[in-house]
């Protein structure tokens, strides 16, 4: 087969590690892919919002299966472009990845199908969304509706933190088209939980369990970043989770997307609040989330390109994904200053020394002549599989300062059970 992956970071190129080890795979390309990737695919420089652009280089190259990474072009329509002319797609068609193209549109699915959830005010313009404020008590949670690369999430302390949230999304368009509408929300307690899903039309059926870390700095401190590290399984899962979880969420879902006539084929990604092995949803996504694809698709025992055959033929099982009962960890390394202002286009070095066990996955890097340099702000995530997440943990940590760039910076926290 011929595979292409779409996407340039740290989530396409745990995919793409994970896609080569199938036997099914003759040719791999990825687009636009980075510096990690280039080691196992053929990158291709094809911006993943050239929706045209890609589908004309699927056909010229005869690509047996597409694999979209990020969800932009997810909600622009990608896979439905794909699947018109011929080529299998792995990814929710334009219709199921609304799921994440809106907060609104999640959050009225959340509630129509009594999926457990914050209780939430939608706006669209300034004025209401400020009104709307005298529902909720502090703290209080401000979301631009739409797609804002994982900081659209403002959780606000005191009221007139609200306020200025509510102000800067819709009057100083802090995230542009994407907060035309915001959706206010209570602010949930509890341990934050991410739990990807395959979709097969039919069925839902969960992945191994992830906790991810979204504050910027140790102690859960500073702005919502796209996720700065990250371990699997998440020992917060029992019984009784999954059991409340299976009854409440995940058969509401496939209930609701069977009833409203969403035919969903691909991943699921749900963001939960846990408390008292209960949950409550805090968000939907459409797509593998980074970097808890860096942790989960590393325990996976299965072919991955088996398992996203049948996911997009309407035939998975429950025995077709398999897992290694190793745990894992992975630490994000990042530009400084991010989620801010940060520089691009500095030197790597010390990529070649890390141990055999470590797993560099690229994230925001690029080839500058010979050198591999900075070109995001996150730019790397450090993963091990080990007997323990202790042990994991101390490998990972152990490694990090065998890589090198300027002003880096990574929290020290992650998984620190």
């Amino acid at each position: 087969m011929k595979v292409l992956v779409i996407g340039s970071g740290g989530r396409e190129h745990a995919i793409c590690w994970k896609v080569k080890q199938s036997p099914l795979v003759e040719k791999l390309y990825c687009m636009p892919g980075n510096a990690g990737i280039s080691e196992i695919a053929e990158c291709v420089d094809i911006k993943v919002e050239d929706l045209d652009a890609i589908v004309e280089f699927a056909l010229e190259n005869n690509i047996d299966l597409a694999i979209i990474g990020p969800e932009v072009p997810l909600v622009m329509g990608l896979s439905d472009k794909l699947s018109e002319n011929g080529i299998k797609s792995f990814g929710p068609n334009k219709m199921a990845a609304e799921f994440e193209g809106s907060k609104a549109f999640s959050k009225r699915f959340m509630e129509k199908y009594n999926i457990p959830t914050a209780a939430y005010g939608v706006y669209d313009n300034p004025q209401d969304a400020l009104d709307g404020l005298e529902n909720f008590s502090e703290p209080v949670v401000v979301k631009a509706d739409g797609l804002a690369a994982g900081k659209g999430v403002l959780i606000c302390q005191k009221m007139d933190e609200a306020v200025e949230a509510i102000k800067s999304i819709m009057e100083s368009r802090q995230f542009g088209e994407a907060g035309d509408t915001v959706v206010v929300e209570e602010f949930l307690t509890g341990i934050e939980a991410s739990l990807l899903c395959f979709v097969d039309g039919e069925r839902i059926i969960p992945m191994e369990s992830a906790r991810d870390y979204k504050k910027a700095f140790d102690n859960d401190e500073g702005l919502n970043t796209g996720g700065m590290g990250c371990f699997s399984p998440n020992p917060i899962y029992t019984d009784k989770l999954q059991k409340f979880l299976d009854e409440n969420i995940l058969n509401n879902i496939i209930d609701g997307f069977k009833k409203d006539g969403i035919d969903y084929h691909g991943v699921l990604f749900i963001g939960l609040m846990i408390e008292n092995d209960e949950a409550k949803v805090l968000e939907f996504n459409v797509r593998f989330g980074d970097p808890e694809t860096q942790v989960v698709l590393p325990r996976m025992k299965s072919d991955i390109v088996e398992v996203m055959l049948k996911t997009i033929d309407g035939n998975l099982g429950q025995e077709d994904l398999m897992w290694n009962e190793q745990e894992s960890v992975t630490v994000v390394l990042a530009s400084g200053g991010y989620p801010e202002g940060y520089e691009k286009g500095k030197t790597i070095t010390g990529l070649e020394t890390v141990d055999e066990d470590i797993i560099v996955f690229h994230a925001g890097t690029k080839f500058d002549g010979d050198d591999i340099v900075t070109n995001g702000g996150r730019v790397l995530a450090v993963t091990c599989v080990a007997d323990s997440i202790e042990k994991a943990r101390e490998r990972v940590y152990d490694n990090l300062p065998k890589i090198e760039f300027e002003k880096k910076q990574y929290r020290t926290d992650i998984a620190k059970l």
